[in-house]
Order: structure tokens, then C-alpha cells, then sequence
């Protein structure tokens, strides 16, 4: 079985799939600063990286949803700790 390139100025789904990875990375990292951050954390670094790794041509959302998704597990770190529970709330 062959496999074909893609036609002229048209993204192969693989790279397509990794764009819309790191924009919902982005995405699931900015909600999950303000709500769930203990899911959508890990989930936005698991996106981001999963993104960089197929070769988005988004890499500075991926980054950035990277970067989002590690403080968002240092927000809910920080606010455990600083009302001593397991959880935290507005």
C-alpha cells in the first residue's frame, strides 16, 4: 500500500489533528485556571505535548497550553495549601 502527499496547500489531517490539539490545550488550560483545574491541568499538558510531538505548526499555543496546564496544578497546589484541605473554592 502506498501512501500519498497531501495535495498542494492542503495540511495533512495528522498535522491538522496536532493544531486543533494545541488549541484546545490552550483552551482547557485557561478554563482550568478558574474551575477544575485538578482534570483540565493534566489534560491541557497531555494535549500540548501530544501536539509538539505530531509537529503542530501552532507550537507557541502549544506551549502556551503547556505552560497553562503546569500552573493551573500550582494554583490548586497553592490554594491547598494555603486553606489546608484537599480542595479549594472561590
Amino acid at each position: 500500500m502506498q501512501l500519498t502527499a497531501p495535495a498542494a496547500g492542503r495540511p495533512d489531517t495528522r498535522t491538522r489533528d496536532a493544531d486543533g490539539m494545541a488549541v484546545a490545550s490552550f483552551i482547557l488550560g485557561l478554563l482550568g485556571l478558574l474551575v477544575l483545574n485538578i482534570f483540565l491541568g493534566p489534560i491541557a499538558i497531555a494535549l500540548a505535548g501530544v501536539a509538539l510531538w505530531r509537529g503542530t505548526s501552532r507550537r507557541g499555543r502549544a506551549y502556551l497550553g503547556l505552560g497553562l496546564g503546569v500552573a493551573d496544578l500550582a494554583v490548586l497546589v497553592i490554594a491547598m495549601e494555603m486553606s489546608h484541605t484537599v480542595s479549594w473554592s472561590l
